[in-house]
Order: structure tokens, then sequence, then C-alpha cells
């Protein structure tokens, strides 16, 4: 896979298990159930070349670095490639025709839906609202983060924390990430940011030496470098993101073109990473399967 990232301990028993997946569908879009109505095809090691091009969300690093890699794996033939622009970015370039898998981590919105595209819910995943580790605040409820992203809060002692002005990290306008959390905050068009960054990686790297800083990421990607706060008492986590018990969370959707048919070799891939056999590898990756 062209992308620089750790490796994952998987079995070899996951990568084969790819053997089961089915052609490219003849026609509309692609659908995780296309293997029970389509003859089978066996994917091997060499059964199957060509390239799988994907494109967007930053917070889906992680979970399709794992699924591209397992189907490298599988498949001797095939290159993988990951171009993490965005969500907006990705669904535009699948809807232009530049890649042949869209990565998105929010719902389509019902314009994007009418110019043909449409989206598979690969996996659920938290944002995390994160700050410096050596900020003393463990807790926010969503009614103090909403009042710290639009500027009704702006200093750490009004929350619990020294008394220190609050710098508010976002993202750019267009990510998925962004859209999700100001989604769930009610904080649409008020939030008033500090930074506006362009990926999952700099909003950690920068809250991470910034100790003041807030920010808001994929759980997914979170290290020990910052820390994840609870919200209204709930720490997130694969257990209560499943369970909607943290209910700061969104999708992670892979957009295709409604009426046009996959490459034979991206069809593969995405009855695989849609099927019961990429569920270990999806949890792998820190996220829930929605299958």
């Amino acid at each position: 896979m062209k992308k620089n990232r750790k490796l994952f301990a998987v079995s070899l028993a996951a990568f084969m298990t790819v053997t089961s997946l089915a052609g490219c569908s003849k026609g509309g879009s692609p659908t995780a159930d296309t293997a029970e109505d389509t003859p089978t095809e066996s994917v091997q090691a060499a059964g199957a070349s060509g390239t799988v091009s994907t494109d967007g969300s930053t917070s889906m690093e992680e979970v399709i670095g794992v699924l591209g890699e397992a189907f490298e794996n599988a498949n001797a033939g095939v290159t993988f490639t990951y171009n993490p622009t965005g969500s907006g970015s990705g669904i535009k370039a699948v809807q232009e025709g530049r890649c042949d898998i869209g990565l998105s981590s929010r719902s389509l919105k019902d314009d994007e839906k009418a110019e043909g595209l449409t989206e598979t819910v690969l996996a659920y995943d938290g944002i995390a609202i994160i700050v410096n580790n050596e900020n003393a605040v463990t807790d926010l409820s969503l009614d103090d983060i909403a009042a710290i992203y639009t500027g009704a809060v702006t200093n750490w002692s009004e929350v619990g924390g020294n008394d220190a002005e609050i710098v508010v990290i976002g993202r750019e306008a267009g990510s998925g990430t962004r859209d999700g959390f100001e989604t769930i905050t009610g904080t649409q068009e008020a939030c008033k940011y500090r930074q506006e960054l362009t990926s999952t990686g700099d909003v950690i790297t920068t809250v991470s030496s910034n100790p003041d800083a807030i920010g808001y990421a994929s759980l997914a990607s979170v290290k020990d470098n910052v820390k994840a706060l609870s919200v209204d008492g709930v720490t997130p986590s694969e257990s209560t993101v499943k369970d909607g018990s943290y209910v700061v969370q969104r999708p992670f959707v892979l957009v295709t073109k409604k009426d046009t048919a996959l490459s034979d070799t991206a069809q593969k891939f995405f009855d695989f990473a849609t099927s019961s056999d990429a569920v270990e590898l999806i949890s792998s990756a820190g996220v829930v399967a929605a299958k």
C-alpha cells in the first residue's frame, strides 16, 4: 500500500477469508450483500490484479490502512492506494471519477445523493474531545463543550481547570469530523476557532504541544500524547461508541457512484471491506464495524 503506516498483527487466516468475495456487479451501486446474489470468484494471492484507489477522510486512515493492507496481502497483484485529502475532497473525487471509492467521516448530504452518489456505512467512530496531558480537566458536559467552542466560556477556570485562556482548535470547512462535531454539539456556523487545521494528525499534534488547547479528533487516531476527555461522565471507547452512551460519534462511510459499476478489483475490495470477514480488522483499528 502506497502510504507509510504501522503494520497490524492479523492472522493469515483473516487475509485468506477474502476467497468468498464476489466479482463486479454489472450495473447499479455496489452493495455489501453482492456476494450473496452473484456467483463467487476466488480472490487469493495472484487471484486479482490492478489497483484500488481511495480518497478522502483523514480520520479513516487507520481503518482503511488495515483493510487495504489485508487486501493487498491476499492479492499479490493488487496495488491499494489511499489519498488523505479530507471528506469533502474525497466525495468530490469519486464524483469526478478521480478515485474508485470515496471516504467520508460524515453521512452524505441530500444534494450529494441527488447528484448520483450513494453511501455505505463501514463503521462508527467516536469523536474524542482532546486536551493537553498537562490539563487538569478530565470531563466536560456537552453544554460545556458547546460553550467553549462558541466563545461563551473562554477560560479553563470556568470549567474546573487552571486560570488560562482556552485555545480552541478545530478542523477546516469541509471536514467530516468538523461537520459531525458541530452537528452533535449544535454549534454549526458558530464556532470561534483559533486555528482550523487540515488533518486529524495536525489537530492532535497542535493540542499535544499547547497546554491550554482543546481540539477534537477521531478516537481511533488518539494516542498517549494527548488526553481524551469523558463527556457527561462517559469515557470514549469502542464499547461506549457501540452502545451509544458516548454521544459524540459519527459514521465512517464508503462513497460510490449510484449507477456506475466499480472495476472488478475495486468491487472485490468493497465486498471484502463490508463483509463479516473484515469485522475483526475494523475493530483492530479502534472503530466499531457497522456489520
